[in-house]
């Protein structure tokens, strides 16, 4: 059961970070856009059995819930707080642990072996990544067709009008920059 260090507010007035001092996951990512996308997660299906939840994000020692625009947060706070303390924690594990995501493209895209995809993920872990976790979101890479490149925004990040506009344009011109001038980013 992680205990929560911290809960922060992120750029969406709507969505609110808990910091939790044990993980829920090793490096998976695990977004949850409706209640019925949740039903087999079980810390993400109680986090939705609250009531006025919009989508749940979690990863790490990190838990993004977004709410309704009615709800408030004075209400919905001290609701959320009790699944999130019911959550299992993971086992510490010696590295060779894995496990699966929720994002099944976002896996094929990073397991595919396409060198480009390999050298965007090197760019978005060192230069995108931490800052959308900082502010409860998160970023996937779904796939590359040609010049295209499909990026999904989580938690925070999915329904912040910003990801869609300022962000998105930062990222597509980085990796125009440095990796291939000819890829439009796009979110999806």
């Amino acid at each position: 059961m992680p205990k929560i260090s911290d809960i922060q507010e992120t750029p969406n007035p709507n969505a609110v970070k808990f910091i939790l001092k044990e993980p829920v996951s090793h490096g998976t990512s695990h977004s949850f856009k409706t209640q019925e996308d949740a039903v087999d997660d079980p810390v993400a299906r109680a986090i939705f059995d609250v009531g006025d939840v919009v989508s749940v994000f979690y990863m790490d020692k990190m838990i993004t819930v977004e709410k309704t625009d009615d709800a408030e947060w004075d209400e919905i706070l001290p609701r959320l707080a009790i699944p999130i303390r019911a959550a299992e924690t993971v086992a510490r594990t010696n590295g060779n642990g894995s496990a699966a995501s929720s994002v099944g493209g976002a896996i094929a895209a990073a397991a595919s072996g396409d060198p480009k995809i390999a050298e965007i993920n090197d760019l978005l872990d060192d230069r995108i990544r931490p800052y959308l976790a900082s502010d409860g979101g998160w970023l996937e890479i779904v796939e590359l067709v040609g010049s295209t490149l499909k990026i999904r925004y989580e938690g925070a990040c999915g329904s912040c009008p910003s990801s869609l506009t300022g962000t998105l344009m930062a990222i597509e011109n980085m990796i125009k920059e440095e990796i291939d001038p000819e890829i439009e980013v796009i979110a999806v």
